[in-house]
């Protein structure tokens, strides 16, 4: 028997969050250095899903409120080496080198700071990951207008000269 569900990531005011799966044990602690090793000052929380043994949610991070929701959001994924990071004062596009270089990575679901919904699947075995959502379905496609509006956006945020 296969059940499919949704779990809801509600992500808290002024994060950004990255979704992925790992394979071993040490993985909460090689994220916690990609981390602020690519941004010291970065806020974080991280949780991991271990899959085998005491099958525990392994947490880590440097700012409680985002480590406990991480914490939470991997409970509730249970989805077996899945692990999941709440941050601030960083961009994913800061650290998602570091974090495709930790050994142990297999795979980045998401990287977002728009409503992301999980597509989670359960056998007798346990849980995985099928797909996200990430944010809304597009409506169109880009004016000339939209386009100076981007490059107006990404220049004000300090992404291009």
């Amino acid at each position: 028997m296969v059940e499919v569900q949704i779990v809801k990531i509600d992500i808290p005011e002024g994060c950004n969050v990255i979704l992925g799966m790992a394979h071993f044990i040490k993985t909460v602690e090689d994220l916690y250095e990609a981390l602020v090793n690519a941004v010291p000052d970065v806020k974080f929380g991280i949780g991991f899903c271990e899959s085998s043994g005491p099958c525990l949610v392994r947490c880590e991070g440097n700012d409680e409120e985002m480590k406990n929701s991480a914490a939470h959001y991997a409970l509730e994924l249970a989805c077996g080496h899945a692990f999941i990071i709440f941050m601030k004062k960083a961009y994913p596009i800061n650290v998602l080198t570091k974090i495709r270089n930790v050994p142990e990575g297999c795979c980045i679901y998401a990287a977002t700071a728009n409503p992301l919904e999980v597509i989670v699947t359960e056998t007798n075995q346990g849980r995985g990951i099928l797909g996200v959502i990430d944010g809304m379905k597009s409506k169109g496609i880009e004016t000339e207008q939209d386009v100076k509006a981007r490059k107006g956006f990404l220049r004000k945020i300090g992404y291009k000269l």
